[in-house]
């Protein structure tokens, strides 16, 4: 994997996915066990964010400096990233400069015109339509609840067009998981999307299920999945999306539907999670997911923040020395 670029999931094969993976949850019981190989001793990392961060930007920063290598934030506001400069001399530049570059932002062709010119790994921490490392994350928790992915029911209920969404789907399919997109006709997931993942996941005997009826789409489900109603950039949009989402919300009797008591909660957070949640100091309103499930023995939901590092530790290590 070494040099290679990790843009969305379908960048990497099932293969080289389990790989990660394993080398995570090695890199985990390394970490845990005190012992440091430092395995980017001398490398130079730039951290591009167009949006703000907690988890992927500490994630990213905590993973380089362990392993030995110096991460180097670079806020909207401190380079000239399709300013005055465009994003291919931009990347031309930080190429020279750096070893692997990550981006968090908007638009997702922006990050694939950093790694088609910069010439050294590029990693995707976010943009408008995927969230790989998010999604290696989830892949990894599932993984130490549930044991072997395959087969595994992951029922991801709220907006199904995000980029979290998105990212679930691919990986999933790939992964060969039972993955259903639970969500409102307006926000269920891109038609072509849905049939990229379809194919990926008959070649790995996953199945995929889009549906708007929330006791079809979690019955069996061995994991339950949200995110925010609406995204960063969407803020404007949140009213309507409280009056679409509501019989969405993962409450206990949502977590029932699925019929097994040990399924597991999962958001990647940051989740607005108690009965009532004032926002931008309007009137409270009830959101994606309820107190009593989000605090519940059923909630792993900070087992994923940790599992972000652990991952991205993973993803440039493979990609920068070629260890895994």
């Amino acid at each position: 994997m070494k040099g290679k670029n990790l843009l969305t999931l379908k960048d990497f094969s099932a293969e080289e996915i389990e790989s990660l993976l394993r080398s995570a949850i090695d890199l985990k019981e390394e970490k845990a066990s005190g012992r440091w190989r430092r395995r980017l001793e001398g490398k130079n990392i730039a951290l591009i964010f167009e949006k703000p961060s907690t988890r992927t930007r500490c994630a990213f920063v905590v993973a380089a400096v362990d392993e030995g290598a110096h991460p180097e934030y670079l806020g909207k506001g401190d380079i000239q990233l399709g300013k005055k400069e465009t994003i291919k001399d931009t990347a031309r530049v930080l190429g020279r400069l750096f070893d692997g570059i990550q981006f968090r932002g908007f638009k997702h062709e922006t990050v694939e015109e950093l790694a088609k010119y910069a010439g050294v790994p590029v990693w995707n921490g976010l943009t408008d339509r995927f969230h790989p490392t998010q999604a290696l994350a989830d892949l990894m928790t599932v993984r130490e609840k549930k044991g072997d992915l395959r087969g595994v029911g992951l029922a991801y209920v709220g907006d199904g067009r995000n980029n979290v969404a998105n990212s679930l789907l691919l990986a999933s399919a790939l992964m060969g998981m039972d993955i259903r997109i639970v969500a409102p006709e307006p926000l269920f997931p891109d038609p072509v999307l849905v049939d990229e993942a379809g194919r990926l996941g008959r070649e790995r005997g996953g199945t995929i299920t889009v549906t708007a009826d929330p006791d079809r789409g979690v019955r069996g489900a061995q994991v339950i999945y949200t995110d925010v109603w609406a995204s960063m950039g969407e803020e404007k949009e949140l009213r309507d999306r409280i009056s679409l989402l509501k019989p969405y919300r993962i409450d206990g009797k949502m977590m029932e539907k699925s019929g097994d008591p040990k399924t597991i909660f999962m958001h990647c957070l940051p989740c607005f999670h108690n009965t009532e949640t004032e926002i931008s100091g309007k009137t409270p309103e009830i959101c994606e997911a309820a107190e009593e499930v989000f605090e519940s023995p059923n909630s792993v939901v900070f087992d994923q923040a940790e599992n972000r590092m652990h991952t991205i530790k993973a993803v440039m290590v493979a990609t920068l020395v070629g260890e895994s």
